[in-house]
């Protein structure tokens, strides 16, 4: 094998982490899930058991009380499931230093350099899933393969606990040709659709479509479909991948719905606000605001506006949300989720003022607000549209 890269996959890691904090929950049916009180009332994640009882992601909570009635149910705990993940990248990091954390329950390494010292990749595997057991108490799933892709796809083909290695793109092909294309990391519903319309539905039968063809119809996008159905992947192992934040963005699922704009542009604000901090607190700077609403039907809209100048101020990032909102969204339409993104980040290395100092009286105001919310707590002090009714403190 050229290059030997793992994928570790933990398994229901939600429902795993208060198993392992609770170790007298393993092998009975927990559920995490979100507050129907607050229409956030979907299942997040569940374990085995409660899978097997028909259980899936996304369901809402009253049916999964229907299918599981002696479950247990958890809200979310975020911190927890970071600190868990945190103890499985050290425990990773300690094979190598080469771990790229994929996501809060995955992450790559390559094992590349340190097989002379540590055997075979099968061995180490077999380690690291003891050693994650043992000090987390949660179980995981691992592929590896010649290339992220394939260490990606093959984390998948046994679970729970399983370990799948596919020594090179022959194995790739001979395990995952034969599978429906939809099976393939990157295509989605619609892929699969338009797939179809070419016949082609097997990943085999996209590995051997013309690629032409594919490159008329997508672009760049139809060449990187063809290089994965073939097992193809160049991309290295960057432990630094997450070091720099693309965007930054906050949302808010609201318990009932806010009609006006009056009403959704308090929300707005104090959203804004709670992006600008975070953007602040990593010493970053941003340019292009997204607004994202969903109605009472659940539809999205999605947009984006770009400033001529990078900011990390509040109000700037509120100004462009509310012209998005009055150019994209009619005023007596409901709506029941609101969130604003900040991104095209940067690092923070000047600001730009503006000839009548608006702009660094804003930045010398907001640093101030820091300053207080760091030591007395993030209420310390708020807007005054904090103390309405409609204001996302009271949700």
């Amino acid at each position: 094998m050229e290059r030997a890269i793992l994928l570790a996959d933990m398994n229901s890691f939600f429902a795993s982490c208060h198993q392992a904090v609770q170790p007298e929950l393993q092998g009975l049916e927990v559920i995490v899930a979100g507050d129907p009180t607050k229409r956030t009332g979907i299942v997040l994640a569940a374990s085995y058991p409660a899978k097997s009882r028909g259980i899936k992601t996304g369901m809402p909570v009253h049916e999964a009380r229907q299918l599981c009635p002696d479950g247990y149910f958890f809200r979310p705990d975020y911190q927890l499931y970071i600190d868990i993940s945190s103890r499985i990248l050290g425990i990773m990091r300690n094979i190598t230093d080469l771990v790229e954390p994929f996501s809060i329950d995955e992450a790559f390494a390559d094992l590349t350099g340190v097989l002379h010292l540590r055997g075979t990749p099968r061995n180490i595997a077999s380690q690291l899933k003891e050693r994650i057991k043992s000090e987390v108490d949660v179980l995981c799933s691992i592929g590896i393969g010649p290339n992220k892709l394939a260490a990606k796809m093959a984390a998948g083909v046994q679970k729970p606990d399983g370990l799948t290695i596919l020594e090179s793109i022959d194995d790739f092909k001979k395990v995952f040709w034969p599978q429906p294309v939809r099976e393939l990391f990157g295509i989605g519903p619609r892929y699969e659709k338009h797939l179809r319309y070419l016949n082609i539905r097997t990943i085999g039968d996209l590995a051997n479509f013309p690629l032409p063809i594919l490159q008329q119809r997508w672009g760049k996008n139809g060449y990187m479909l063809w290089l994965c159905a073939n097992g193809i992947d160049h991309s290295p192992v960057v432990p630094t991948s997450l070091d720099a934040s693309k965007s930054i963005g906050q949302q808010k699922t609201l318990p009932r719905d806010l009609v006006g704009f009056t009403n959704i542009k308090v929300v707005l604000l104090e959203l804004c606000e709670l992006v600008a901090r975070r953007v602040r607190q990593g010493g970053y700077m941003g340019r292009t605001v997204v607004l994202t609403l969903r109605d009472t039907q659940l539809r999205f809209l999605s947009r984006s506006l770009s400033m001529n100048d990078y900011t990390d101020l509040p109000d700037e990032i509120y100004h462009i949300a509310c012209r998005i909102l009055h150019k994209h969204w009619h005023e007596t339409w409901a709506v029941r989720l609101v969130g604003i993104t900040l991104s095209n980040l940067i690092k923070r290395a000047h600001f730009q003022p503006d000839i009548f100092g608006e702009r660094t009286r804003l930045s010398k105001l907001a640093r101030a607000c820091d300053k207080i919310k760091d030591r007395f707590g993030e209420r310390a002090i708020i807007r005054g549209v904090s103390l309405k009714e409609e204001s996302i403190s009271n949700i």
